[in-house]
């Protein structure tokens, strides 16, 4: 998906309004489309809280800046932001990313609600500054791990390109599996094309392949030679990092893409708010929206009813994350301490195994 470049935006200087900075990937190499999709749940939130009488009568401004997935970038938007006096920090998708702004964020005093990164050590060191939304990849990989060996696939094969977040994924499938007699089989795609890979999956023995890789490239390229490959007919693929979840992995795979689980945080019965929400961000966005959309929503809700009950004070801020209870779209948000995780977490969001259904990519339907 190609989206021009942000205009240069004209920033508010109501003083009276209570301003949250944004923090989003707009542009390439970011994940435009999950960009997109989560500003517009956050956009959708604020426009709600605004119409029921903003933050104590003050209007929520947001002030947003695109990452375009790079953690210095990040960080300088951290600067900036709490710079212009935002009272909080909200968004990002890409984990590296996020690590770097919260790592920012702790450093500088400024509370951080996390929307979607999902890498476990979000922080170096415990913090009290940031939160997060989004499971831990531990947990939902866990699960994911354990749909692989329901599914009769212990011997998995995962293409795997270089970054912290990819070697956590990598490290997490290996030490869930091997207690049950599971083996994972690492494939580097930066020294493998996609017809390499074929090739070292041919005699690898494995069931299943999973991308643990970028996406568009070479997640697509790889797909489509493995589907190709005469070899590998009953190969399963799968993605559990989301790729599919996004309407341009359709486009750009159609069919080939279908029957590719993915992990999806969202229940399989929507409430009455999230069904309203899903409504309105599908007219927003013109697509069905993402579980990232929602993610975004949750956000503002979460940081509004913080701001409604304490002010915008950042130490009050912080403070108030225990004490947290939601309704978000996805369920009753609440923070604790969750082990070998070092940020404010929600404990769990409710974690879907899906895929497109080979008869019919554009739905969606449960695996798990």
């Amino acid at each position: 998906m190609n989206t021009p470049p942000s205009p240069p935006r004209v920033e508010r200087t109501d003083r009276s309004s209570v301003r949250i900075g944004v923090l989003v990937p707009l542009t390439r190499p970011g994940w435009v489309e999950a960009g997109r999709h989560l500003l517009a749940g956050l956009e959708l939130a604020a426009g709600d809280v605004n119409d029921t009488g903003g933050i104590a009568g003050r209007p929520l401004d947001l002030v947003v800046r695109d990452t375009a997935a790079d953690p210095h970038r990040a960080a300088a938007a951290v600067d900036e932001l709490a710079h212009l006096g935002v009272a909080a920090l909200a968004g990002e998708y890409h984990s590296v990313v996020a690590r770097a702004a919260a790592a920012r964020a702790d450093a500088l005093g400024l509370p951080f609600l996390c929307s979607s990164a999902v890498l476990d050590a979000l922080t170096e060191r415990p913090t009290r500054w940031v939160a997060r939304l989004a499971p831990a990849q531990s947990h939902g990989w866990r699960m994911y791990a354990d749909f692989l060996l329901g599914a009769g696939h212990g011997r998995i094969a995962v293409a795997a390109d270089s970054s912290v977040y990819w070697a956590s994924g990598a490290r997490i499938l290996r030490d869930h599996l091997a207690p049950r007699g599971g083996t994972v089989i690492e494939l580097d795609v930066r020294a493998l094309t996609p017809a390499a890979v074929c090739d070292e999956l041919a005699t690898s023995g494995a069931t299943a392949l999973l991308l643990l890789a970028g996406h568009p490239e070479p997640a697509v390229s790889i797909v489509r030679s493995v589907r190709r490959d005469r070899r590998l007919t009953e190969i399963m693929i799968g993605a559990p990092a989301g790729q599919p979840e996004f309407a341009e992995w359709a486009r750009s795979l159609g069919g080939d893409g279908a029957g590719v689980p993915f992990l999806r945080y969202l229940p399989e019965r929507l409430s009455p708010l999230g069904a309203r929400v899903e409504a309105d961000l599908r007219e927003r966005l013109a697509q069905a929206p993402s579980f990232v959309a929602f993610e975004g929503y949750d956000t503002i809700a979460v940081l509004a009813d913080v701001l409604r009950s304490g002010g915008a004070d950042r130490a009050g801020i912080a403070a108030s994350w225990p004490h947290v209870a939601v309704e978000g779209t996805r369920g009753l948000i609440r923070f604790s301490r969750t082990p070998g995780v070092d940020v404010w977490q929600w404990a769990w969001p409710p974690v879907q195994v899906v895929d497109r259904d080979p008869a019919e990519p554009a739905r969606l339907r449960i695996r798990k």
